[in-house]
């Protein structure tokens, strides 16, 4: 690893420019921020954390490639800005930034939802348990307990909702074989000093956010 290199990805380095060219896209966290200590602290979580949602669309990139799927090109940083500035100012939704940056990371989430299997027994069982989501547009006017005093004809048929419910389930398992999938890729990630996860409680800065 060199001083070049924000973190390295299977003997690969990632170069800090990358993270640099990111974080000059991204609002600072607090511009107001009057303390030169809270400014500091502030700027180095926001390197840490720009240099997550590089790492995220590195490790991507490489998984399009095993794939087999067409990479995207080379994400321009100022994609992020995508993200609502709550997310980025909390440092709370890493994996949204990653998303709404990288071409390479919402191919793969795709890739991974489109493989799911979603059982039509599940369907039904969602459907049954949740009857209040199902209520027509007409009895919710009336505003029908959807637990008692209903007849069937306030509900939504399951023919009808069968298809948007089993589309949930599955966007729902998609999201988890995709953390799944980031958990065991960033197993073998090393990163170089000042730019950790912002919530590895290594160093004295660490915030643990959702």
């Amino acid at each position: 690893m060199t001083a070049e290199h924000a973190a390295v990805v299977r003997g690969a380095g990632v170069a800090k420019r990358r993270v640099d060219a990111l974080l000059a896209a991204v609002p600072a966290r607090d511009p107001d921020a009057t303390r030169p200590e809270a400014l500091a602290r502030a700027e180095r979580q926001r390197r840490r954390w720009a240099t997550q949602v590089v790492v995220i669309d590195e490790l991507a990139q490489r998984a399009c490639v095993e794939r087999g799927l067409k990479p995207p090109a080379e994400v321009a940083p100022d994609r992020v800005l995508a993200v609502a500035e709550t997310d980025v100012a909390d440092l709370g939704s890493i994996v949204a930034a990653a998303l709404a940056h990288s071409p390479a990371a919402r191919l793969l989430l795709a890739e991974l939802e489109g493989e799911q299997e979603v059982a039509e027994a599940s369907v039904r069982d969602y459907y049954d348990r949740n009857r209040d989501r199902f209520l027509t547009a007409e009895a919710l006017r009336r505003g029908v307990d959807p637990f008692g005093g209903v007849s069937s004809e306030d509900f939504v048929p399951y023919e009808q909702a069968r298809e948007g419910v089993a589309r949930a389930l599955r966007r729902a398992a998609g999201r988890r074989a995709f953390f799944g999938w980031l958990d065991q890729a960033k197993a073998g990630v090393v990163y170089t000093a000042g730019h950790e996860h912002p919530g590895d409680p290594a160093h004295p800065d660490h915030e643990h956010r959702h």
